[in-house]
């Protein structure tokens, strides 16, 4: 056997010191030992801290003379006693002499390198609360890791887009603190934060990419009934984020949803995009375009264009599918789904995890034409 080389400390230096003390004055009983065997001998029960050599006797048959068997036990004993106190001492001996590289080991973790790496607890831990905040904890399993791959796949792209080697709060993704978990699920809290992690956890590392590059992975509540393709929203055309079929969304909590505006705060609102060229009391809107999706494009209102994102958004609307109609003083607004409508849809992914799709095949249909992957 090959010797192979290994590391020593300073406590077996003196152990081995010891025992040429005790063999040097027994030497006129005739004992003799070959160090490297005793070494080996150690090495079988404290591996990681010898030159390891090939052992053809055992032990005791270096010991030979009068005497020679108490001899071999009083050795073995002190062998085994120094054993032992290199078992108890060997962890503060480990802490000691590699603390600061397992330091190092997780500080480094934590450094996200384009997306050749991009797991980090940092960010996995990040994932965990925009989860909890973007979708309800009810929600199945499946639907709950298609969220999880998503978030992470949108925070890893703006972190590239921003340059930046840390996880970047203020993207636009909702999150929750441990704080604010325990104060929304109460008495729940350990078993939604569990089932939560979970799904963080089986999606570790996991993101969705297309041509290499992280995508856009947007997302919203419900649509209302079909999603919306990306250029109808941002003007511009991403080939993932097409107009897909979601049906079951129109049977979502408060899909068609209704509320009242006086017609004072719509034309206050209303007046940052222009002069409008009527007041309040005759002010009417002219729907010029809808999407396939069935959300607003174009409208007219006060002699003024503008899409139906701009109107959703500066009167706070649920979705810019929607109808509206005068009623004295007041505009009622008719609204279908809930979001901008592009990407995947929360409560479509509920649905579809219950028809018995796992997460991947979630996320293929909502983002056409992706690939995942998962590196470390």
């Amino acid at each position: 056997m090959s010797p192979k080389f290994l590391r020593r400390n300073k406590f077996f230096d003196k152990f081995e010191k010891s025992i040429e003390k005790k063999l040097s004055e027994k030497s006129r009983a005739g004992i003799c030992i070959e160090m490297h065997c005793y070494r080996q001998k150690i090495a079988e029960f404290c591996p990681g801290f010898f030159l390891l050599q090939s052992m053809e006797r055992p032990f005791s048959s270096y010991v030979g003379g009068r005497g020679s068997e108490n001899m071999g036990k009083k050795l073995l004993a002190i062998l085994i006693g120094y054993i032992i106190l290199a078992v108890i001492l060997l962890p503060l001996f480990i802490t000691l002499l590699w603390g600061g590289f397992f330091t190092q080991e997780v500080k480094e973790a934590k450094t996200l390198i384009g997306i050749d790496d991009v797991f980090s607890p940092e960010l996995e831990e990040y994932i965990v609360g925009v989860v909890s905040a973007e979708m309800p904890a009810s929600f199945p399993e499946e639907a709950l890791k298609a969220q999880a791959v998503a978030a992470r796949t949108y925070e890893v792209r703006k972190m590239q887009e921003a340059g930046s080697e840390e996880v970047l709060y203020d993207v636009g993704q909702a999150y929750n603190s441990v704080v604010e978990q325990k104060k929304k699920w109460g008495e729940n809290y350990i078993d939604n934060a569990n089932k939560i992690r979970k799904a963080v956890k089986e999606t570790q590392g996991e993101i969705m990419v297309y041509d290499g590059e992280p995508i856009l992975a947007v997302f919203h509540a419900q649509s209302a009934g079909k999603t919306e393709a990306s250029e109808n929203v941002w003007s511009s055309a991403l080939p993932y984020l097409k107009s897909v079929d979601s049906e079951e969304d129109k049977n979502a909590p408060n899909n068609e949803y209704t509320c009242t505006i006086s017609a004072k705060e719509v034309w206050d609102k209303l007046q940052k995009f222009g002069e409008l060229n009527q007041d309040e009391t005759n002010l009417t809107f002219n729907i010029i375009d809808r999407s396939q999706a069935g959300y607003i494009q174009k409208l007219r209102v006060g002699g003024i264009s503008l899409s139906g994102l701009e109107v959703r958004t500066a009167l706070g609307l649920r979705s810019a599918n929607f109808e509206v109609e005068r009623q004295g003083d007041s505009f009622v607004f008719v609204t279908h789904g809930y979001g901008h409508g592009a990407g995947m849809s929360q409560y479509g992914a509920s649905y579809l995890a219950e028809e018995g799709m796992d997460y991947r095949e979630i996320l293929c249909h909502y983002y056409q034409g992706i690939s995942k992957e998962k590196r470390h």
